[in-house]
């Protein structure tokens, strides 16, 4: 199963699969082929539809050269291992091909090659599904963070603390940020209005307004493109974990330890996600993204909050079942309509998943692993136009121009 390092990547938005993943693909092909005189990238399906608004064609050009490397757009045309399909080539200066490499961009900033071959960090867990899981804390009597201590060692947190500073970081830069975002929809930044209108909320709703606040400010500082940020699982559903872990941290007065052990549970979740279905909105839609974020934020919570591995199990099964069937239809490709709401509303989701958990013995009917397999299936059911490629739903139904 994937590292945990590898489902909290640092870096700059506005897309995991469609900026991220293709940039680290240039660094990779332009490092095997230094001597190029020029370059040709063709990118295909879901990364060919939104790439622009996902600024994939800058990611590349700003590591091969713009000067030197020619762009081709192929959106119908899709190769068979997953939807976010590219092939580099590198040519002489006499225009003889010096090679070519066909890669995938499988969510999450992860690349693959093919069934098999997706390039991670391999953590031999014993375990790798959610019932696994539980059978090792019915084993050992011991938690989910300790799981994942017990076979990723130390270093897996320093790495969470890195996470943690970031993400806090970027809600405290989103808080303080203002003006339109780029990509021409005139969205305006809401953070920091939110923020100050909270303020003014009485008592029993004012949490709600600032957890709101905090999840905007992050997923604006990923759709702007310029700030870090941390993949959680994913840039576009990047808001989730750190508004509910910002808010905790800042009006719970949680210490940065539980934290950091609060990051590896939902890190895990995400692990398994991916290990056992997908984390990328190309390939079954937004409840990969938007709805895995929600589960591991609900985990997180409910450990934080003293839950039983049970009722975490079952905060993170609401969280994802309660968004089975979500479409990413992003309009003009941006990660902004319906994005950047959504990141709020799923923080919101969690913390009420936790409550909902919390409440419970733990015990439910449908097991988390059940919902894994079913969002898969789910998106692999759904058609390609609600899964990234801006041709239906709200990408089509609001029809924005844009400027």
């Amino acid at each position: 199963m994937d590292s945990i390092k590898d489902i909290f990547k640092i870096g700059v938005g506005p897309s995991s699969s469609h900026t991220m993943g293709p940039r680290r693909a240039a660094e990779r092909f332009l490092a095997q082929y230094p001597q190029a005189a020029r370059f040709q990238v063709t990118l295909y399906g879901s990364l060919a539809a939104t790439g622009k608004g996902h600024l994939t064609d800058q990611a590349i050009l700003a590591i091969l050269g713009a000067s030197r490397t020619e762009i081709r757009w192929e959106p119908t045309v899709f190769l068979p291992f997953h939807p976010n399909g590219m092939r580099f080539r590198a040519l002489s200066e006499g225009g003889e091909e010096l090679g070519t490499w066909e890669v995938y961009s499988i969510g999450g900033g992860f690349l693959s090659e093919g069934p098999g071959q997706t390039q991670v960090t391999e953590i031999a867990y014993p375990y790798t599904t959610m019932d696994g899981v539980l059978k090792w804390y019915g084993e050992t009597g011991r938690l989910f963070w300790e799981y994942v201590l017990e076979y990723e060692g130390q270093p897996v947190f320093d790495h969470l603390r890195k996470v943690w500073r970031v993400m806090r970081e970027a809600v405290e830069r989103g808080l303080d940020a203002e003006g339109v975002l780029p990509g021409g929809l005139g969205l305006q930044r809401k953070a920091s209005a939110y923020y100050r209108r909270a303020e003014g909320l009485r008592e029993g709703i004012r949490g709600r307004g600032f957890l709101f606040a905090y999840a905007l400010a992050v997923s604006e500082e990923n759709a702007a493109g310029t700030g870090l940020i941390v993949t959680a699982p994913t840039c576009g559903s990047a808001g989730v974990l750190p508004a509910v872990l910002y808010y905790l941290y800042k009006h719970h007065e949680v210490p940065e330890r539980r934290i950091i052990r609060a990051l590896a549970t939902a890190g895990l979740i995400g692990a398994i996600v991916k290990e056992n279905a997908s984390i990328s909105g190309a390939e079954v839609g937004c409840q990969g993204e938007i709805g895995v974020a929600c589960a591991m934020a609900a985990a997180a919570v409910n450990q934080i909050f003293g839950g039983s591995p049970n009722q975490i199990e079952y905060a993170a099964e609401m969280g994802l079942e309660h968004h089975l069937g979500l479409t990413c239809d992003p309009i003009c490709g941006l990660v902004q309509i319906p994005c950047i709401e959504r990141n709020a509303f799923a923080a919101a989701r969690a913390m009420d998943a936790n409550m909902y958990a919390g409440l419970s013995d733990g015990r439910h009917s449908i097991s988390f692993d059940k919902v894994v397999r079913t969002m898969l299936e789910t998106g692999h059911d759904l058609p390609s136009l609600y899964k990234e490629t801006s041709t239906g739903g709200l990408a089509v139904a609001a029809n924005f121009a844009r400027g």
